[in-house]
């Protein structure tokens, strides 16, 4: 039997808002990082800067939706969920600061894997709390994955 429920829109939307924000800051602290990955030596299969603020943007809103279906949850394990989500948010935040900015291309990386360690932790800590937001989360796994591997090949191709 499917069960549904009701969508709280106040909470989605500071979800949302916080998710998309921590984003939002970032990218406009780095906003020519375009100019300086365009201008690195890149590994293959590096995509065009463009296709960057698209999927950040489809995995905050997806990172949103997710912490919003913790929150609701009466779960123990809340409390420690939503504070992995928050820690994961803030490493996710100084990365591009860390990589564009500063180009510091190997803390970068080692960064970016430190990230991918917290989101696994997440997404484990949250499929117990609520399936749904543990598999939203994976797309983000998925694209740091892929990150670290460019990440790296920037630090590689350009020391």
């Amino acid at each position: 039997m499917l069960k549904f429920m009701t969508i709280r829109m106040k909470p989605l939307l500071i979800s949302l808002l916080i998710s998309l924000g921590v984003g939002g800051i970032s990218g406009w602290l780095t906003k020519d990082s375009m100019e300086v990955y365009q201008q690195a030596n890149q590994p293959p299969l590096s995509p065009p800067g463009i296709v960057f603020p698209i999927v950040w943007t489809i995995l905050f809103v997806l990172m949103g939706i997710s912490a919003y279906l913790i929150y609701l949850s009466s779960s123990p394990q809340r409390g420690r969920a939503l504070g992995l989500y928050a820690a994961q948010l803030v490493v996710n935040f100084l990365w591009p600061i860390f990589f564009f900015n500063c180009q510091w291309y190997f803390f970068s990386f080692l960064w970016l894997l430190f990230l991918w360690v917290l989101i696994l932790a997440m997404i484990i800590t949250f499929y117990p709390i609520s399936k749904p937001a543990a598999l939203l989360q994976i797309p983000y796994l998925l694209w740091v994955t892929f990150a670290g591997y460019l990440n790296l090949g920037v630090a590689l191709l350009n020391h």
